[in-house]
Parts: C-alpha cells; structure tokens; sequence
C-alpha cells in the first residue's frame, strides 16, 4: 500500500534505531578519516587562507596571492591555524569541518523542530554525506563556506525565537570571515529589523577596518581582491564557476547575454523570496524558505559561485521535509539534486573541467524552484491572516503560531 504524505510525516519523525546511528557515525567517520589522510593544511582552500595568514605574520600582504577573496578580519581569524604545525591542522582543519557541518544540520532541525533522534535527523545527514557530492569535497577542501553552512541555520533558529539582534550579530560575524551571507541582509529588510540589519553591516566593517590596519597594505582588499572579482578572467577558476554568467559563454553565448540573463534571473528571485516572506505557513518554514530564496539568488549572479554553496541552503530546506506545504515536498526539489549524485558518470560530463555545467543545472533548477514554491505559496494564501490546513505538521501536532 502507498504511503500517503502524512504517513511519510509520521514516519520521519519517529525515533531512529541503535543501527541507524552506527551506520551515521561510520559515514562521518570514515569520510573525515579519509579526509586527513589524502590532504594537507586542512584542505586546499582552507590552505589559501592559512599561506594567507603566514603571509602577514612574515611581514608580506595577503593580497599578493589573487585567489585570496576574503575581507582582512579573515586574516587575523587564520593567524592562529598559521601558528600550528602542519601535522596538526592536517587533522584538525577535517575534524572541525566536518563538526561545522553536523552542527548546522542540527539548527536546522532544531528551527523546524524537528527531534535531534529522529529518523530524518539520521537520514537527513546520512544522505547529504553520502549522496550529494559537495558535501564531501567540502570536506576534503576545508572551504570557509562551513562557517556560513552553520551561521545561516543558527542565525534562522535565533530568529523563529524573537532574537533578532543576536541573529543579526551572527550573520555579521560569519560575514567577516567569508562575504558569502550579505544577501542575508535582505532578510532583515523584510522583517523590518534595523537593530539587527546595523549588525549585519556593522560587523564585518568595523573587525576588516580593525584588522586592515595591522596589514602592510591596508588597502589591498579594496584595490586587488574586488577589481579581481569583477575584471579578472582567471582560467582556473572559470572552470568550477557554476553561474550562469560564467557557464553560458563556455556554450558560446555573448559575456553580455549571459550577465544580463544571470542578473534578471536573480532579480526575480529575490522578488520572489519576499513573495515567500509575505506568504503563508509557519515562521519557521518562511524564514527557511525565503532564506534559502536570497541565498541562491545570490549564487545566480555571484562570481565565483561554487557547487558546496548549495550546503548553505539544502540543509534548511531538506529539514522542512515534514511540513505538507515546504519546497522539499516538490519533485523538481530531488530533481535539482540528481547531477550532484556522487560516483554518477555522466556523458561528456565526467571531466572535472566540465562539471560545472552539472553544477549549474542543479542551480538554476534548485533556484527555480524555491522561487516558483514561492510565488505558488502567497497566491495560495487567501487570507494572509489564515494558516492553510496544508500548513500542518506533525513535528508539533499542528501550525505553529
């Protein structure tokens, strides 16, 4: 007999087993084991930022090096993984990566409310090691991207609760050390809160101007990291660049066309995340949602935008899962997701220089989606004071006020 949606509800909200357990920890494990044996400085991108650090510490800029795309508080927050020996940040930089990562996964079950022991809890986390491919190479390259992977989740959770200060604060942290959550600041446009959005802003400029002032060139975030971002065509990067921008002219359309059609696409994303904010269902839903609207329409326009920025909205989405009326619900959410299946070989795909066009295909789907879910969501709310019974979860037995 099918299984209808309330029954698969039902279903992974209930307690999960010893063995369920067993097999999570023996994935993370074996994953963050493998990890430390196959890398060095905690990963290659993790590397970047620490020669980076060494960088100043030996007197030089951190600037010097054009693939360092950081705000200067960045460096002063690597210096102390400069100061440790290889051999320890090998294993350290892994272990941390990999905590960041279960961390996050928890906030997001938290501001859904969802039970830590529950079986989407396991398998929520068991499939994003196992069967979505950034994961694990965010692993392995200990990008900074882990810090917004859990600041988003943790900054949301704070804000389903009334703390909308000390969500703001968390945001403009993880923003000084990577620039990958300014989109958020919209968020808190939306809702109106000043206090919070001053944080966002505050944060990261007043810790870069701090630590700007103890780099030999104080400057050189301003006068080589940015005209890099918007002018350099470096090849090495081009490569793994999942943005339309950067992908439609590697099949041959014009720079222009292609930057246009990113910029309008992200334009109606961002229209439609504030359609979800104002639409139906529960807070936490909303937040969650329209979250993961900004942030994907950001990686549509971003350059560099990279396949593991996907983690900083998949797990907030996948942790809705229980909610009749979330994204996760919808197929073209799992079908977005398909081209990251890992071990996959896919025809005139399977090249590493090519894999940012399965990379893109997942993102502009995964975009396309949250943002038809939500239009389709405030068009469905006939009375924006009425929660639709399509709303109920049975994560509390019912819509949350």
């Amino acid at each position: 007999m099918a299984m209808d949606k309330s029954d698969i509800s039902g279903w992974l909200v209930r307690p999960a087993g010893a063995l369920w357990w067993v097999g999570l920890l023996a994935v993370l494990g074996a994953l963050t084991t493998r990890t430390v044996l196959v890398t060095s400085d905690g990963g290659m991108d993790n590397s970047i930022v620490v020669d980076a650090a060494r960088a100043w510490l030996d007197g030089g800029s951190p600037y010097d090096d054009a693939h360092f795309l950081y705000f200067p508080s960045a460096v002063v927050a690597a210096a102390p993984q400069a100061l440790l020996p290889r051999s320890v940040l090998d294993v350290l930089m892994p272990v941390l990566v990999t905590v960041a990562l279960v961390l996050g996964w928890v906030c997001a079950l938290l501001l859904h409310r969802v039970a830590l022991h529950s079986r989407l809890a396991v398998l929520g986390l068991t499939g994003l090691a196992v069967g979505f491919a950034p994961f694990a190479q965010l692993v392995r390259l200990g990008n900074w991207t882990v810090t917004a992977v859990l600041a988003l989740p943790l900054c949301l959770l704070l804000a389903s609760r009334g703390r909308w200060v000390a969500a703001g604060a968390v945001i403009g942290v993880a923003v000084a050390l990577k620039p990958l959550l300014a989109p958020m600041a919209l968020l808190f446009l939306f809702a109106r809160r000043w206090g919070a959005l001053a944080l966002v802003v505050l944060v990261p400029a007043v810790s870069s101007v701090v630590a700007a002032l103890f780099l030999p060139d104080p400057t050189g975030f301003l006068t080589q990291t940015l005209p890099f971002l918007f002018t350099a065509d470096d090849a090495f990067l081009r490569l793994y660049e999942a943005g339309p921008a950067a992908v439609l002219p590697r099949l041959g359309v014009p720079q222009a066309l292609a930057t246009a059609l990113a910029v309008t696409a992200a334009a109606v994303g961002v229209v439609c995340a504030y359609r979800r904010w104002r639409g139906p269902g529960p807070g936490a839903l909303r937040l969650s949602e329209t979250s993961a609207g900004l942030m994907l329409s950001a990686f549509l326009v971003s350059r560099p935008s990279y396949n593991h920025y996907l983690l900083v909205v998949l797990p907030l989405l996948l942790a809705g899962l229980p909610y009749a009326g979330s994204v996760a619900r919808r197929p073209w959410f799992w079908l977005a997701l398909v081209p990251q299946l890992p071990g996959v070989t896919w025809p005139w795909l399977e090249s590493d220089k090519r894999r940012a066009f399965r990379d893109a295909v997942t993102l502009c789907v995964l975009a396309g989606t949250v943002a038809y879910h939500g239009v389709r969501g405030a068009r469905g709310a006939a009375d924006p004071g009425e929660e639709p019974k399509e709303w109920r979860s049975p994560v509390e037995g019912g819509v949350r006020p």
